[in-house]
């Protein structure tokens, strides 16, 4: 239908390890480079803030500023808000649209999103309503993961089938897993004209890392991305296996390492 927002396919969905994964996530291993715009009263609208961990360490921060997390659906909010009201913090959770917010304009001192852009099929959509709610010289922050530039030892060509497959969905449901390296031209094309680019990494390769990570993945495989590739015909049940086997080995190696590269901009509005 004309004027309508498209309707995206979330590749991981929201099985209960990839709830657990996201909750995982803090605002210093997620947003950094964010932190130090942040003072008391900042006002804060987190897009896509899935079990909301970030959302309320930002919340935190800015106390009392008035924050807000936002998921297109509900189920990872109960969690939000329960850690909410554990840790005594402030933040309203509801269920809204990336493309088409129910903020008025100019409401938000920070529109913030963490490996949101990666799984919408119009990214530069989503930046330009986000940049619609922030009030004028105020920050859109977004962070998004490059699949592509990961990097992993030891080899493992189940790996590599992994990142193949990965991709393949990703790509298949009209979403861009190498969102990282094209976060500065989706802004350009949202008309930000004062940007600042930065990148960082997530690296795994204590033991407790690799557990964390690896042992995630090795679950993960046979649920939303695992599934669509069965679905498609992308691969077989015993391949899924395979990977997560793999993932189990890498998980085990004691010279096991990975880094995941992320792209972050801060956008002036």
């Amino acid at each position: 239908m004309a004027g309508m927002p498209p309707h995206d396919t979330y590749t991981h969905g929201h099985p209960e390890v990839v709830v657990r994964s996201h909750a995982a996530r803090t605002a210093e291993s997620s947003c950094g480079y964010l932190l130090p715009y942040l003072t008391s009263g900042t006002t804060l609208l987190d897009v896509g803030c899935g079990p909301g961990s970030i959302t309320v360490d930002l919340a935190a921060r800015v106390a009392p500023g008035r924050v807000r997390g936002v998921e297109l659906v509900p189920e990872p909010l109960d969690q939000a808000r329960a850690d909410a009201a554990e840790r005594g913090v402030t933040v309203e959770f509801a269920v809204d649209d990336a493309y088409a917010l129910s903020d008025p304009d100019d409401t938000w001192d920070v529109v913030h999103a963490h490996q949101v852009l990666q799984h919408v099929s119009d990214p530069v959509a989503v930046l330009r309503e986000m940049r619609r709610v922030t009030r004028p010289g105020g920050l859109v922050a977004v962070r998004d993961a490059d699949y592509a530039g990961f990097h992993w030892w030891p080899h493992d060509p189940m790996l590599d089938r992994w990142l193949e497959l990965y991709r393949a969905v990703a790509r298949g449901n009209d979403a861009e897993p190498d969102a990282g390296r094209r976060l500065l031209g989706w802004a350009h094309a949202a008309g930000f004209t004062e940007v600042v680019p930065s990148a960082a990494v997530w690296c795994y390769a204590t033991p407790d890392q690799r557990a964390a990570w690896g042992g995630m993945w090795a679950d993960r495989i046979h649920t939303g991305v695992g599934r669509m590739a069965l679905d498609r015909g992308l691969a077989e049940p015993a391949e899924l296996t395979a990977i997560s086997d793999a993932w189990r080995a890498w998980t085990a190696h004691p010279d096991g390492w990975f880094v995941v590269p992320h792209g972050e901009l801060l956008c002036r509005a």
